[in-house]
């Protein structure tokens, strides 16, 4: 039992080195209510998320505290499988990645390739300021996508934020 104790320990200590937690913010002339609407709503989800998927991406499911959620890929290329695990209204949604779909929408969660890196946390807050909404994302990633999402996020939030301001 001990060795499997350690094992387990192991594999956290793995997983910790591998994963890092990047984060982006961007201020939006607009209360908190509307950058949430803007930023989940289906219409404009699909939109300001271009930067990660070019031909476009939607999501099947809703925003609520245990909600499984599917993000996909207008391609039929497959997408991400995830749960929300925390929902607070217009302050704070914590999406928590567990699984890949594939194109024949195969859902994924027990492969090595998912093991790598799930579970993974992505996380928005939403304060209000004085002039607006300073919108934050915290994202887990591990260094074989850093790079990519370190720049497509800030180009994400910047559409977000114009369509936001409209």
């Amino acid at each position: 039992m001990c060795i499997l104790k350690d094992a387990v320990y192991f594999l956290k200590d793995l997983y910790i080195y591998y994963m890092q937690r990047i984060h982006f913010s961007i201020h939006i002339d607009a209360p908190k209510e509307k950058v949430w609407h803007t930023m989940l709503d289906d219409a404009t989800y699909c939109e300001w998320t271009l930067p990660f998927n070019e031909e476009g991406s939607h999501y099947k499911g809703n925003w609520e505290e245990g909600s499984e959620m599917q993000f996909l890929a207008d391609n039929a290329q497959g997408g991400m499988f995830a749960r929300i695990k925390e929902s607070r209204p217009y302050e704070y949604i914590s999406i928590e990645h567990l699984g890949m779909i594939d194109s024949n929408g195969v859902v994924d969660t027990t492969s090595d390739e998912v093991k790598k890196w799930t579970p993974a946390f992505e996380n928005y807050t939403f304060i209000a300021t004085n002039t607006g909404t300073e919108i934050s994302v915290d994202m887990d990633i591990n260094d074989e996508y850093k790079e990519a999402f370190s720049e497509m996020w800030p180009k994400a939030l910047r559409i977000l934020k114009t369509l936001t301001e409209k």
